[in-house]
């Protein structure tokens, strides 16, 4: 379903009335029914307060949304009177394009998906601890934290989700968004820039500081590099279906899955290690081979797009990596992708490996 005829729908139905600002209610354990959560990395008021004339490394505001997308944006409901214009406009469609994820998650578990920001729009900072963790099995952590910003995990945020994940069944998922135009090299920067080809990203945009020193500290081998355009179907808008390891897929994430959504600059989670027992590379996208990019340059037809790193030893939680925007409808969405989801709201709450902590009784 195209995007526009989303939005015709979603403003004809009436909606459940909406709360703001307020403390969160507790979710109690349910046998066998996952609790998830989300966390946006970011501190919404610094990148809602960017300077409009910086270049690089800031998102859109709905200005520059309303122009590119056009005539997308072009209802009451977008206007100043019923809808933000700057840069907080933008941050809102994120939150608005995980909804399906939550109703579906919501759906096939029983519980309502928690939502949480590092900062929020009324400045509360909200670091991941145990008011965070102890009522969620799944922790989604999106990182779109640009660089800039210095968001940074704390040494006692570690601490508990190392502890978190000493929990039976727990999964995290880290979700480091792209990193393009790293180089100082301005001819590369614009070669990345023509082969996303998205007018709304500039030709600098580094995320994920925040997920990045979480991998660091949690011996997580893992770098996203790029923005990278998946192929299409040819003759089609169709993204090409994934090249998937399902001998490795053990937790059946991709069982009925075939693609993810197409969105045109995806990050490659580069492996920084050579270990092929405790990460596994679930998938890979087949990359649009007719837009010169660096990295296909040397050879690279695809990139890691999924990533699994089962329990061990001194874990009895998951860990996964996959883009935030896998689960956000800005970009479109199909039957293969909400078949993902629930795959991934209904991993077993026991992992099969020792347990060093019970169930958390929220």
């Amino acid at each position: 379903m195209e995007n526009t005829e989303r939005q015709a729908i979603m403003s004809s139905v009436p909606q459940p009335p909406r709360t703001y600002n307020q403390n969160h209610a507790l979710r109690k354990y349910s046998p066998g029914k996952r609790r998830v959560s989300l966390y946006w990395t970011w501190s919404y008021p610094w990148e809602a307060n960017r300077d409009t004339t910086e270049l690089d490394n800031r998102f859109s505001t709905m200005t520059e949304v309303r122009r590119v997308a056009w005539p997308g944006y072009e209802g009451t409901e977008w206007d100043e009177m019923h809808f933000l214009q700057g840069i907080a406009g933008t941050l809102e469609l994120f939150h608005r394009s995980t909804l399906a994820f939550q109703r579906v998650a919501g759906e096939v578990t029983g519980h309502p998906v928690a939502v949480f920001q590092r900062i929020d729009q009324a400045g509360y900072k909200l670091p991941i601890d145990e008011r965070i963790l102890a009522d969620t099995d799944t922790l989604m952590v999106f990182g779109l934290d640009h660089l800039l910003s210095e968001q940074e995990a704390a040494a006692g945020e570690i601490e508990a989700i190392r502890e978190w994940l000493e929990r039976e069944g727990t999964c995290l998922l880290l979700g480091p968004h792209h990193d393009v135009g790293f180089t100082r090299d301005l001819k590369q920067r614009q070669l990345e820039y023509t082969h996303h080809g998205d007018a709304l990203v500039p030709r600098q945009q580094r995320f994920g500081q925040y997920t990045r020193s979480l991998m660091k500290a949690l011996g997580v081998p893992v770098m996203n590099q790029f923005g990278l355009r998946p192929a299409l179907i040819k003759g089609t808008k169709q993204i090409a279906p994934l090249t998937i390891n399902r001998d490795l897929d053990k937790l059946g994430l991709l069982n009925g899955v075939t693609t993810f959504n197409f969105h045109p600059h995806l990050p490659h989670y580069a492996l920084t290690a050579d270990d092929t027992e405790s990460v596994h590379v679930l998938t890979r996208q087949p990359i649009d081979l007719d837009r010169p990019h660096p990295f296909t340059q040397v050879g690279n037809t695809e990139f890691n797009s999924f990533i699994w790193m089962p329990p061990d030893t001194q874990r009895a939680g998951h860990i996964l990596l996959a883009d935030s925007t896998i689960f956000t409808t800005l970009f479109g969405g199909v039957e293969s992708l909400e078949t993902f989801w629930k795959n991934l709201a209904t991993i077993p709450l026991t992992s099969g490996m020792p347990a060093k902590k019970t169930q958390a009784a929220a």
